[in-house]
């Protein structure tokens, strides 16, 4: 039985990717051969990220977005990587270029983020910065299916969090990824286990 692939985009530490790693490692994602982490793609060859896949025995594609003409010529390219392993899952971690159709559309409904707020409040950039700039009292993370607009996919997953008056964006940063790290592996593990269904907007988790 083929196994269930996933390839990781991701451009800087990594931490997200290492807590895939992790719980793959660890049989969080079911059987050893029932799942793989196949495939880390980043648009940064110095990011540490690499180097965590390496360590991982994770195979990496690695390219110079400047070598390009444009996004939909370096996606085509990674495109035919993802077909040419079977790819079934992409699971976006911390990956900071904007995606286009060429890659979105082939793997609607099969590729995930992960976005700091809960959706669809403060979407795109500096969502930290802007719930404390709103002066929420709660905010969260939220797994999101990806489509062609900017965090609008739909929802998977979302976990709150409360936002404490002496909070920074950087000690609310803290504690969302902390949250991150555990929430987007369980997501990874149901889709991986075939507990997630897709209909319409409306995502279906089974216990």
């Amino acid at each position: 039985m083929k196994p269930f692939r996933i390839a990781v985009f991701a451009s800087g530490e990594g931490t997200n990717f290492q807590a895939m790693v992790d719980a793959w490692q660890d049989g969080y994602f079911g059987e050893p051969d029932a799942t793989t982490i196949e495939l880390l793609v980043s648009d940064k060859p110095q990011a540490p990220v690499v180097q965590r896949a390496m360590q991982a025995g994770v195979d990496t594609y690695v390219f110079l977005p400047k070598e390009y003409s444009s996004r939909e010529q370096y996606e085509l390219e990674i495109v035919a990587e993802l077909q040419r392993r079977e790819i079934d899952l992409i699971v976006l971690a911390g990956y900071m270029r904007l995606l286009t159709p060429t890659i979105v559309d082939p793997y609607m409904g099969r590729m995930i983020n992960v976005h700091p707020s809960l959706l669809p409040a403060f979407p795109g950039k500096d969502a930290l910065g802007q719930a404390l700039s709103y002066g929420v009292k709660v905010t969260g993370i939220t797994v999101h299916f990806v489509d062609n607009g900017m965090d609008t996919g739909p929802i998977i997953a979302q976990q709150s969090i409360e936002v404490q008056q002496q909070d920074t964006a950087e000690t609310l940063a803290e504690r969302i990824h902390d949250i991150e790290r555990k929430l987007y592996p369980q997501v990874v593990a149901q889709i991986a286990k075939g507990k997630v269904t897709l209909e319409g907007r409306q995502v279906i988790v089974e216990a």
